[in-house]
């Protein structure tokens, strides 16, 4: 008889594990339900693989932090070593989800599924969305089809890369898209249907490590609008390692920001507040020693790859290179 897998989960809080007045799906605490009680309330959920509950935290996501990212990926890749264990899934709120999952993707050091799911609606609504996310991201994280894939991000019967997957809207149950790129697949009741995977470096072909991390690099993002002022580059650029400027179009800025900005000493990366588009390279903006060109990550995705790059080099020159690899 063929073992059943066994997926571990790691659950950080969020709108999955919210509470609220019965029946609505607004106004709520996120990260008051423990993750025993919502995996317990899921009908056939340990016939697809027998589970394990971690409590890493029980939080709202905007108040996830880096201390707790090096502490996620470091429980993956030791757990990951254990051979009876085929996958994980990680619970989480929908405001930095995108956030958490690329960074687990450029450095949890495993072949095995790792999942991040949540929900757009506490576990107190009507019609709450977080159980059927929860089972289909079990569903993926026991898959042989998911092993080697990178961290994916399964919402509402899709399956997504965590390097393309991006939050679309405030409310909808159908919140997540993948950006130009698309969803990699579906999840039908225990079926996992891939069509297409990412084809940028990623787990175990990283090259980044949070071995001896205790700490990544401070990276600030500044967004640029009409009339935006300049000395806040300064003021933020002082306290940072590096910039990720947020511009208009191919992530262009004002004459004035563009001076100030080739006047710093750290590496700043050029991205758009465009949500599809790569950032095509422009001698007005990229003359400057110091400047990155962002591909198509989007700004915060950016600031995770500087971040990572910050901490083997300070050579823009092979920040640049890392840019264009991942």
């Amino acid at each position: 008889m063929e073992r059943r897998k066994k997926v571990v989960v790691l659950a950080t809080g969020g709108t999955i594990a919210g509470e609220g007045k019965p029946g609505d799906a607004t106004d709520y605490i996120p990260g008051k339900v423990s993750i025993t009680d919502i995996a317990s309330s899921i009908r056939g959920l340990d016939e697809i693989a027998e589970i394990e509950e971690i409590q890493i935290a029980n939080l709202n996501s905007d108040d996830i932090t880096s201390s707790l990212w090096l502490m996620l990926a470091s429980a993956i890749n030791k757990l990951s070593k254990d051979k009876r264990i085929d996958g994980f899934v990680i619970t989480h709120g929908t405001d930095t989800m995108e956030e958490t999952a690329y960074f687990l993707h450029l450095v949890v050091k495993t072949d095995k599924p790792v999942v991040v799911t949540g929900a757009m609606r506490p576990s107190t609504a009507t019609s709450a969305d977080g159980p059927m996310n929860f089972y289909q991201a079990v569903t993926v994280a026991a898959s042989e089809k998911a092993r080697g894939m990178g961290v994916l991000c399964v919402f509402s019967d899709s399956i997504y890369s965590a390097r393309d997957f991006q939050k679309l809207s405030t409310t909808s149950v159908t919140a997540f898209g993948g950006r130009d790129f698309g969803m990699m697949g579906y999840v039908l009741d225990r079926n996992v249907l891939l069509y297409n995977k990412s084809l940028k470096p990623h787990t175990t072909q990283s090259e980044f490590s949070i071995d001896n991390i205790d700490a990544l690099p401070k990276v600030g993002i500044l967004i640029f609008h009409v009339d935006a002022d300049p000395d806040l580059i300064y003021a933020v650029a002082k306290k940072s390692d590096g910039l990720v400027i947020v511009g208009a179009g191919n992530g262009n800025y004002s004459i004035r920001y563009n001076e100030v900005i080739g006047k710093l000493s750290i590496p700043v990366v050029r991205s758009s507040r465009i949500g599809n588009g790569m950032i095509v390279p422009d001698n007005t903006f990229d003359k400057w020693g110091n400047i990155i060109v962002g591909d198509n990550l989007a700004p915060t995705k950016a600031r995770i790859l500087l971040q990572l790059a910050l901490t083997k080099t300070k050579d823009v020159e092979k920040i640049k290179e890392y840019f264009k690899k991942y």
